[in-house]
């Protein structure tokens, strides 16, 4: 944006980026206050579902065209490995492993895109910068999930950063996917598909995990239940459809700076309100992990320039 553009349109802009840097970043927390007393798999899954099917009627009636059955069957795959693997992988890992450092694990979500797209998509080699990220980035996770004798706190679980490193694979290739996929024209529409289905995926694999049982609506917190409503609303409607519109008002590059934001406002989050213990490891760990996705998405975007 240029000083020439109209001020109303910046605030607009400003906006935007505010609520997927800071929506986003809080969602960490939110999941952690909603599974206190809600079953993983079906908050989820109730929280994307209800969020797809309401943007789903709502891009219909904006004039979206009725997506056609390879959009389905596209969408299903894409809501598969983001929304049922990805945030399933949060959600599960979030009742073993504090939110802050689930966060920082997911940020490395670019480093994977950059490995699969090289070695499973065949692209060319990465560039020494994007080489010089990635090693960054390895090396932040290997001090975050390192020995206990480093940190001074308990060592972080290594299932569930396992889970969450898994998930991250997930979303990195689920992503790279969708840049290929048969997708309707509506970029709304099709997030509020991968959300409906990944949504129902999710359902589905907390009915087979036996989450029904273990649901007693009556002794749902006021907390848990207020995080879930939070989850939908603004996690979902509002931080999705806000960073929808910044891709068509302003470059993708810099729509995707959420990507080195949200980790911090999550690990934020998690000391302030969540009272999650933060040690020179943990920040050091995050400052790298941070830097290595900057200096992957940056150099990306300059290529994508070129």
């Amino acid at each position: 944006m240029s000083s020439s553009t109209p001020l109303p349109f910046r605030v607009k802009v400003a906006a935007a980026f505010a609520s997927v840097y800071l929506i986003w970043g809080s969602t960490f927390l939110a999941i952690r206050f909603a599974i206190e007393t809600l079953p993983p798999f079906l908050m989820a899954g109730f929280r994307f579902a209800v969020a797809g099917a309401v943007l789903y009627g709502w891009s219909r009636l904006a004039g979206a065209k009725r997506p056609a059955r390879i959009h389905w069957g596209a969408t299903t795959l894409i809501g598969g490995l983001l929304v049922s693997v990805g945030n399933g992988a949060v959600v599960w890992a979030e009742q073993r492993v504090p939110s802050g450092l689930a966060s920082l694990l997911i940020a490395t979500v670019p480093i994977w895109m950059v490995l699969l797209d090289w070695i499973g998509w065949n692209s060319a080699r990465p560039s020494p910068w994007v080489m010089t990220g990635l090693g960054l980035g390895l090396a932040g996770m290997a001090l975050l999930v390192g020995p206990e004798k480093l940190s001074g706190i308990h060592r972080i679980d290594p299932a569930g950063a396992a889970v969450l490193i898994g998930g991250g694979v997930a979303w990195a290739a689920g992503s790279l996917y969708s840049l290929r996929a048969p997708l309707p024209e509506s970029r709304l529409l099709a997030t509020a598909m991968e959300m409906l289905t990944g949504g129902v995926l999710l359902l589905l694999a907390g009915l087979a995990t036996g989450e029904a049982a273990a649901l007693q609506l009556g002794a749902v917190s006021p907390r848990s239940a207020l995080s879930l409503a939070y989850l939908i609303v603004f996690g979902s409607l509002v931080g999705f459809t806000a960073y929808i519109w910044l891709l068509n008002a302003t470059t993708p590059a810099r729509a995707s700076t959420y990507a080195y934001v949200n980790p911090v406002v999550a690990v934020t989050l998690g000391r302030v309100l969540g009272g999650e213990t933060l040690s020179a490891q943990i920040l050091l760990a995050a400052a790298i992990i941070v830097a290595a996705v900057v200096v992957i998405t940056t150099d990306r975007a300059r290529s994508v320039k070129q």
